[in-house]
């Protein structure tokens, strides 16, 4: 019997296709709301471990210390139980022993519980700073789909936890192989050396051995890193249909986008098109750029660019300015200046007042706009 497999079953590409396309802000966005992000476990359970031997290595004396007076607190109140009659009520006693060797505990493991903490929380504030969410939290009933536990588990991060564990067991063997049989001679006379120098002994060992071992965990907890990166950058790779529907979502569909920029490009020249009769001048191109001008003083300072356009839309003003008896004046340089450096409704330049001066003063004379006193008649005002 032959067995066919489908390889693709444990494909992580989405819909649209393959995963080509870097991920954006808002895709990124999204994961870090939901708690997706690009960390490794190693690095703080290593640095952990790390500090408390350092912390162990430093502390030892006090620690020593502090664990002899809870054995003699310990043993003190033991001869006080036993000089008791059987018949006394205890309780008390009991009481305060247990909430003595409960307070020493804690005294004791204080430090410990502290720098495993700030270690910890250092760690994961390195990795993914600060911006904490409950949605990891929530249950999800994917995470209770067979199909999607059984990819999980022939997973590529799977296959890393394997191997990473693999590789710590050995580590740890290696160093303790190495440690006990560099340090025989000293274990096996343990048993003559005094109680206290023998604990101190053994201690020193026992710490010197979890020092390296932990060092050693720390740098496959960077390796481990650097792959939890590259993972999360591959995983958060989107596809280009993907990319498409998030750009419609944020930005909104591009055909609709088109069609109502088109419209507000109509609307605009509709309007810039009824302005042109209030035009005095239209300087022209004199066939791929034409700019109307207006000048009223109770307006503006400035003559105004009333009406714009190019190519085709330069054709329609120069048509219109002709329907209206709008003077059509030929100045390429001017055109092409006017049309590069002011929109509808702005002001001209003032390094172009005397050209456009020069143009507007013969259009009035032309038209005979210019009274005996030199007065400028309205444009309304003629006949």
């Amino acid at each position: 019997m032959i067995l066919e497999y489908n390889l693709q079953f444990f494909a992580q590409e989405g819909p649209g296709g393959e995963k080509t396309e870097e991920p954006t802000g808002k895709k990124l966005d999204d994961a870090r709301k939901e708690g997706q992000v690009a960390k490794s476990q190693e690095i703080a359970s290593s640095f952990t471990l790390l500090a408390l031997f350092v912390l162990l290595k430093a502390w030892l004396p006090t620690t020593a210390r502090q664990l002899g007076e809870l054995f003699e607190g310990f043993y003190a109140r033991f001869a006080y139980f036993s000089s008791l009659p059987a018949y006394t009520d205890a309780t008390d006693a009991y009481s305060d022993m247990l909430a003595f060797a409960l307070i020493r505990i804690m005294i004791i493991m204080l430090p410990f519980l502290l720098m495993s903490f700030i270690v910890a929380f250092v760690s994961d504030i390195a990795q993914v700073k600060w911006k904490p969410t409950r949605k990891p939290l929530a249950p999800k009933l994917s995470k209770l789909n067979p199909i999607n536990g059984i990819k999980r588990i022939f997973s590529l991060q799977k296959l890393v936890e394997v191997l990473k564990s693999v590789l710590k067991i050995a580590v740890m063997c290696g160093i303790i192989y190495n440690e006990v049989a560099d340090n025989i001679g000293a274990i096996l006379i343990l048993y003559d050396v005094p109680l206290i120098q023998g604990v101190i002994s053994a201690g020193n060992l026992l710490i010197d051995t979890g020092l390296k071992i932990a060092a050693v965990f720390v740098v496959i907890a960077f390796a481990d890193y650097a792959f939890q990166k590259w993972k999360f950058h591959r995983d958060m790779k989107m596809t280009k249909q993907e990319v498409k529907e998030e750009y419609k979502s944020t930005e909104g569909d591009p055909q609709i986008k088109g069609k109502i920029r088109q419209r507000m490009q109509e609307a605009s020249r509709r309007r810039m098109m009824n302005n042109l009769p209030k035009a005095d001048v239209v300087i022209t191109n004199p066939t791929h750029f034409a700019v109307a001008i207006r000048y009223d003083k109770s307006i503006a300072e400035a003559p105004l660019v009333i009406a714009k356009g190019a190519d085709y839309m330069a054709l329609k003003i120069r048509e219109s300015a002709k329907e209206y008896n709008i003077q059509i004046v030929e100045n390429k340089p001017l055109a092409r200046a006017l049309y590069a450096n002011t929109e509808i409704g702005d002001q001209i330049p003032p390094e172009l007042y005397v050209p456009v001066a020069e143009i507007l003063a013969a259009v009035y004379r032309a038209d005979g706009r210019v009274g005996a006193d030199g007065r400028i008649r309205e444009k309304a005002d003629q006949n």
